[in-house]
């Protein structure tokens, strides 16, 4: 009956030894991240040379207007479940940040937010194995052909096509505000095909792994439970492949803005929950296509004029 409850597919790490291996991994991965991380700040030959390189970064615009930034599409993420890279690049295009250290800067603040919602889905039974490992291999690769591609075209070149698939994107969001969600018939058709371009455009444009993979998968009615809990583990794993592409293509340069975007996050879930609880998700849904197809429109005209 209409009413009844589906029963779950999805499968827990505990139970599953795929998704116990893939935490495991994930865990390390993030583990091993923060440490350098931290080694990064902390491991100079004295304390007022460390302290003199935070400072450094803290002082800077980049920093303060990354982590707007980063306030701003957390809140819009936590509140709708996606659209993150979208919002946070369309704000770092419109401040002048080139596409390749843009979508660099997202993809690196992101492996910690995926990473613990990808951690969280798998622990609470949201993530169907097969559908997970189908999206896998193919997002990844997409995610590191896009890296080399926006890192080895001229940024003049690049700008007006990332403006311009970003606004797409928003125009797609807005959609979804009046669409309705089918019942699936069958088994999701070219998840690799899918995952491969997912992760090509979420590379190139800073964003749109969620909007285009999840999307597809849910509007074509498949259980949203499990397709967004697969569908964000399996991020994770893109978003490390992208991010270890960039810091080899482009360098050391973006510390600053990640770690703005990262400290601007962590501060936007209060602000994300009360949205989320306050706003209806049509009104979400038509409030941040208009706000990503304005930016995108805004920088498309810059980078032409």
């Amino acid at each position: 009956m209409d009413g009844e409850r589906q029963p779950a597919t999805g499968a827990t790490a505990a139970a599953d030894p795929v998704l116990r291996v893939a935490s495991a991994f994930t865990t390390l991965a993030l583990l091993g991240i923060s440490a350098c991380l931290l080694g990064r700040l902390f491991l100079f030959d004295s304390w007022s040379e460390g302290t003199a390189a935070v400072l450094e970064t803290v002082s800077g615009w980049p920093f303060w207007s990354a982590a707007l930034v980063g306030f701003a599409a957390q809140a819009v993420d936590g509140a709708l479940g996606m659209a993150y890279g979208i919002t946070a690049t369309s704000f770092l295009l419109g401040s002048g940040v080139t596409p390749a250290v843009a979508t660099a800067s997202v993809h690196m603040a992101e492996v910690f937010t995926t990473g613990f919602s990808g951690l969280a889905h798998a622990r609470f039974g949201n993530v169907d194995r097969r559908l997970f490992l189908r999206l896998l291999l193919p997002g990844v690769a997409g995610a590191v052909l896009g890296a080399v591609l926006v890192t080895r075209i001229d940024a003049a070149l690049l700008k007006p096509w990332v403006a311009g698939y970003l606004l797409l994107m928003g125009l797609f969001v807005l959609t979804k505000a009046w669409r309705k969600v089918r019942q699936a018939s069958r088994e999701p058709r070219h998840v690799g095909k899918l995952a491969l371009f997912g992760g090509f455009v979420d590379a190139v444009g800073g964003g749109g792994w969620g909007p285009v993979v999840t999307s597809t998968l849910v509007g074509s009615g498949h259980d949203p439970r499990t397709t967004i809990g697969s569908v964000n583990f399996a991020e994770f794993f893109l978003s490390l492949s992208a991010a270890t592409a960039f810091a080899i293509l482009v360098g050391p340069d973006t510390w600053p803005t990640i770690a703005g975007l990262v400290l601007g996050g962590a501060f936007a879930a209060p602000l994300a929950a009360l949205l989320a609880s306050r706003l209806s998700a049509r009104t979400l849904l038509v409030l941040v296509g208009v706000l990503i197809s304005g930016l995108s429109l805004f920088n498309l005209y810059r980078a032409l004029a």
